[in-house]
């Protein structure tokens, strides 16, 4: 008697066609907006007198991202991904919104504060779709189509919210975004409500007690942003910021995170590293190219969308290879693309190249970024969801996330600081004593690369799947 079955549905059959588009056009939302507002904040920060503040306009968002994915992990858990998917949309719309009316740059900080705070609820909630939808072998080819959905933004975001920013003001640029969130939101929810609830997960503490302790990781990333306006005594604010910090984001993790212990907290871990190393270099990129080379605002977002397509590409390409192409070695072979993106950054700012040489090297620097990212970033993601517990999806994406955020503002806040105390000797040293920071940050992600490890039993898919890549 044959024992062969039929091959499982893809992620555009049928069966998974609906959620796939609706979850893919929400991730477009977001790349939007995240592409155009790193393109823009130069113009934003000359406009509304903030310099001071350029850093904590983006590590503010990363904080509140934190709140953000604890209520809305927990959430999910409880009551299924709909509800708080719709509030975190409503939240970052309101976010937009706040931003495009904003009189001054304290008022924007506050807005960017809004869109963090949904824009970490709608990347766990995602996280949640995917692991309730879709079985683990097609989860890397989700994945790699949710980076793909950077593509046309990355194409046209940067260079259309720069121009749209020079012609017009920067607030039409955020007044765009919010338009698409009311489109992205009336494709995605009719699908994702279709969803049934989760069966009763694992429950990690109180949700009253996971909150508070996001809402100190949150402060604590504030206040070290804020360092830098503390005269002599920033350094020694900054040590109590990040011990704060330290102590309110641990329970947050799996056990072991901060050690890189293997499997699960290394990959957490790497994770957060990822996002360090990428968002303080790619934040400073744009400033540098602009006010060092003189770059048009326009111009400086081609660079980040170099870096886009490569990584959704190299993204794209692991979610074809999927298990074919072991997590580990996916992860490793990133981590080193990133980190010689990040030197080859290093180098354009503590050379000075004349002419065209530097901006030209950015670019490619920062392309090959983008590939370690495409190939790293998204198999972190495959490797919690497929160690976490059936039921608690939720809460390993929420760790995940919490780890990507806090170290993305972590380091924005720290290189804000080298920014700021080298800004006041030249603007050649603002850029050549903060890109090293980032280096090291990317040698500490491929040291913690070398601890990801799947079981065999997580990492291989059943042979009935296997032909569904």
């Amino acid at each position: 008697m044959s024992t062969s079955t039929a091959p499982a549905p893809g992620i555009f059959s049928r069966t998974h066609l609906s959620t796939t588009v609706g979850t893919t056009a929400l991730v477009f939302l977001t790349a939007f907006e995240s592409l155009a507002v790193t393109t823009v904040m130069p113009i934003v920060s000359a406009d509304l007198d903030g310099r001071g503040a350029y850093a904590t306009a983006f590590s503010a968002t990363l904080a509140a991202s934190v709140l953000g994915m604890v209520v809305a992990g927990g959430w999910a858990d409880r009551r299924g991904p709909a509800r708080p998917l719709l509030a975190a949309v409503a939240t970052f719309g309101l976010g937009l919104l706040a931003a495009s009316l904003a009189p001054t740059m304290g008022a924007f900080v506050a807005a960017r504060f809004l869109q963090g705070l949904g824009a970490g609820g709608i990347s766990v909630t995602l996280y949640v779709v995917v692991a309730l939808v879709y079985p683990p072998p097609l989860r890397p080819a989700v994945f790699g189509v949710f980076a793909s959905a950077w593509v046309l933004p990355s194409l046209v975001g940067p260079p259309l919210a720069g121009l749209v920013a020079e012609s017009i003001g920067w607030p039409w640029v955020f007044s765009g975004v919010l338009v698409l969130v009311l489109a992205a939101a009336a494709l995605v929810l009719p699908s994702v409500l279709r969803i049934p609830a989760p069966a009763a997960g694992v429950r990690a503490g109180s949700p009253g007690g996971r909150f508070a302790l996001a809402a100190g990781v949150a402060v604590a990333v504030v206040g070290l942003s804020s360092a830098g306006g503390a005269g002599p005594a920033r350094w020694a604010v900054a040590a109590l910021a990040l011990a704060v910090l330290a102590v309110c984001v641990r329970p947050l993790l799996p056990r072991g995170t901060l050690s890189a212990q293997p499997g699960m907290p290394a990959t957490v871990a790497l994770r957060g590293l990822l996002a360090a190393t990428f968002y303080s270099t790619e934040v400073y990129l744009p400033l540098m190219l602009h006010e060092r080379f003189g770059v048009p605002v326009w111009g400086a977002g081609v660079v980040l969308t170099a870096a886009a397509v490569s990584w959704a590409s190299a993204s794209a390409v692991q979610g074809r290879l999927g298990h074919r192409l072991p997590h580990a070695l996916a992860v490793r072979l990133g981590t080193v693309a990133l980190l010689a993106g990040v030197l080859v950054q290093v180098a354009t700012a503590a050379l000075d190249p004349a002419g065209a040489a530097g901006p030209v090297a950015a670019a490619a620097g920062w392309f090959v970024a983008g590939l370690g990212m495409g190939f790293a970033f998204p198999r972190t993601t495959v490797v919690v969801l497929e160690l976490s517990p059936a039921g608690a999806e939720g809460a390993g994406s929420a760790a995940l996330n919490t780890a990507d955020a806090a170290g993305g503002a972590t380091a924005l806040a720290l290189t804000g600081l080298l920014f700021g105390a080298f800004s006041s000797l030249s603007g050649w040293a603002a850029f050549a004593g903060t890109f090293p920071l980032c280096a090291v940050l990317a040698v500490l992600a491929l040291l913690v690369a070398r601890r990801v490890r799947v079981p065999a039993a997580h990492g291989a898919p059943a042979r009935t799947s296997q032909g569904t890549h």
